[in-house]
């Protein structure tokens, strides 16, 4: 009987995810491409986009759990153990600004479920394309309604694709015989290295708010995230908060070291 009861909260945690990442990517939708000309960056357009999305979402999710914690609002430690408490949120309302501000529809926002520090669900929404990304720890990950599986083959040829964060290049020199491409956003760079449309994604700069729901898809969908220099890399370290100062290597566990002896840091 527990079982199926944890069975039915799951589904359900699942389809208000759904809704809510969703509804909140309709109301990003007034706020896209509608970035000031010049300067090229609209920060006053970014910040309000942020703030209401953040204020929308912390209400959805009061109104329907008001014991669950929400990442960056409640103190993660005591008390996130019981009951409703032991569920914590982490909503990144914007991820890949620039796009986002001058109409380029390669963006997107992320949703995650933690349950006492192990993840329950990830989403990643593209509203300007219509791309959902999700999966469920320890199932499998899907594109829309399709299922996603990470390349795995082990080695690199002229087909395939690295993405990376910008001025990669200022650090790293990649002797890489495939193309090497930034698009912008690294939830989106995450779920196409997921779904297998590239071999591995580089991101740097990041948090554990960034990185919380694509950690649940990539490891769905077969692959993994590692430190620059190939070890392990563990998303929980940095559930305070705090910036995650080295880059952070996501792809198949059999391609790390071919990735690695493409890599250089100059």
């Amino acid at each position: 009987m527990e079982r199926s009861a944890a069975m039915v909260d799951i589904a359900e945690l699942g389809a208000f995810a759904l809704e809510t990442i969703k509804t909140m990517g309709q109301q990003a939708m007034q706020f896209y491409g509608k970035g000031r000309g010049r300067p090229p960056f609209d920060q006053d357009l970014v910040t309000q986009a942020e703030l209401h999305l953040e204020d929308a979402f912390r209400e959805c999710v009061k109104q329907r759990y008001p014991d669950h914690h929400i990442f960056g609002q409640d103190a993660v430690g005591e008390g996130y153990s019981h009951g409703g408490k032991r569920y914590l949120w982490t909503f990144d309302p914007l991820d890949g600004v620039d796009n986002f501000q001058t109409g380029i529809p390669i963006w997107g926002m992320s949703l995650a479920l933690y349950e006492n520090h192990w993840p329950v669900l990830g989403l990643f929404y593209m509203p300007a394309t219509g791309d959902l990304f999700r999966a469920a720890a320890g199932q499998e990950a899907f594109w829309n309604d399709s299922p996603i599986r990470m390349t795995d083959r082990g080695d690199l040829d002229q087909e395939s694709l690295v993405l990376t964060f910008s001025r990669f290049h200022q650090t790293y020199q990649m002797r890489f015989p495939g193309k090497i491409r930034a698009l912008g956003s690294t939830g989106a760079h995450a779920c196409y290295a997921a779904m297998g449309r590239a071999d591995v994604a580089f991101m740097a700069h990041e948090s554990f708010q960034d990185l919380a729901a694509v950690r649940v898809i990539v490891e769905a969908a077969g692959g993994k995230l590692f430190k620059i220099d190939g070890s392990p890399f563990f998303l929980g370290d940095y559930i305070d908060g705090r910036k995650i100062e080295e880059p952070v290597m996501i792809t198949a566990p059999s391609s790390t070291s071919s990735v690695l002896e493409c890599l250089r840091r100059i």
